[in-house]
């Protein structure tokens, strides 16, 4: 029987980023993970990810942003690669909407750089851009976008560089814990650890079923259309408009070709993870082409190319990071709902924090699985 210090279950998004933690604070690290990360069957792919401070979702994420932009520097010049495009971000909905709003609520309690814009200034900055009399728009220029893949390989390439090892393609099939330790049971064998880190996106519900908090997968859409006709297609922020028939969002063109467009509301409920079909939403395909038509001027109109991930949500679609209420040395990250990853390597410090002290400095409090057993 294998053994080691910390078992980290799940490598993609916030397990990378565990494992390099870990290891760099001297541990002996086994992260396991289903597939071969990173990989495209659950939620950390898809070629980018928006990264921003004004959070309109709620404003108590902003300090653990601002720590997660630092992770994400230190990341970048410790290994050479470029994982991060400060193109900045528009976002645009009614003035008395949820983004809007919020993102000025955030910007204020935080005191955050955004800038409002009217119409004219909008596309005056950015020729094909458009925005109705109706709704209001903010730009944050602190604002970027993550190479997601790119991330989950460096960080996994700095954890095993630090003696951390990963076993790919195994299933987890159950786990044990007591205050001597923990045992995880794998189609590969079995593992002891000392504490065990609990990442495992989509198939979270599957090992943290006891906990009682409902975990809803969903199957999220991606779509790459041209943007060789879109006016200085490589100078666009990344952008996110609140509609009334949905709220897609999108990135300026990484390869010079493509610009990548999805939609953050909705999705198609998934009962296993494991049998995530390929086939495009017809809706979100339809919203995507709706928007491109309306307010990205020059965009192509069929994609160019498609894809799909996994939403796990949680029923307030806030995180759930915490430490097991039954074994101190288990901890675990789920539901993130979405919008996630640019928090991956802050959420990998709280974890680590809590499984080897037992505390964080870092305010996850608002994150605790109290919320759902008050």
């Amino acid at each position: 029987m294998n053994s080691y210090e910390t078992i980290v279950v799940g490598a993609g998004g916030v397990g990378s980023a565990a494992m390099r933690e870990l290891a760099r604070r001297g541990q002996k690290v086994l992260g396991i993970d289903r597939f071969a990360p990173p990989h495209d069957r659950g939620s950390t792919h898809g070629e980018t990810r928006i990264i921003r401070q004004a959070y309109f979702e709620h404003p108590d994420y902003v300090p653990l942003l601002w720590r997660t932009y630092e992770h994400w520097a230190e990341l970048e010049k410790a290994s050479g690669a470029k994982l991060f495009t400060q193109c900045g971000l528009v976002e645009a909905g009614p003035a008395d909407g949820e983004v809007v709003a919020g993102v000025l609520r955030a910007a204020e309690e935080h005191s955050l750089e955004v800038e409002q814009l009217t119409a004219s200034e909008l596309t005056n900055r950015w020729p094909a851009l458009r925005l109705p009399d109706n709704l209001s728009a903010v730009f944050e220029p602190t604002a970027g976008y993550l190479l997601v893949e790119r991330c989950v390989e460096t960080l996994l390439g700095d954890a095993k560089q630090r003696g951390a090892e990963l076993l790919t393609d195994c299933e987890v099939t159950g786990w044990s814990a007591s205050d001597k330790g923990v045992e995880v049971t794998t189609t590969r064998g079995t593992f002891t650890a000392g504490a065990l880190v609990i990442t495992a996106g989509a198939w979270a519900a599957e090992l943290l079923g006891e906990l009682g908090v409902p975990l809803t997968v969903l199957r999220k859409s991606l779509f790459w259309y041209s943007s060789t006709g879109v006016e200085r297609a490589a100078e666009l922020p990344a952008f996110l408009y609140e509609l009334d028939y949905g709220v897609p969002y999108g990135f300026p063109p990484v390869d010079g070709q493509r610009m990548k467009v999805a939609v953050h509301d909705g999705g198609v409920p998934v009962d296993d993870p494991l049998e995530q079909a390929e086939s495009i939403d017809a809706h979100e395909l339809e919203v995507t082409q709706r928007f491109l038509a309306e307010y990205v001027a020059g965009a192509g109109r069929e994609p160019l190319h498609t894809g799909t991930c996994l939403y796990t949500m949680t029923p307030d679609s806030h995180f759930v990071v915490d430490r097991h209420p039954e074994h101190a040395n288990v901890v675990f990250a789920a539901g993130l709902s979405g919008h996630g990853y640019k928090f991956a390597p802050v959420l990998g410090e709280a974890l680590v924090d809590l499984v080897t002290t037992g505390e964080t400095e870092l305010p996850i409090e608002f994150l605790g699985l109290q919320r759902f057993h008050p």
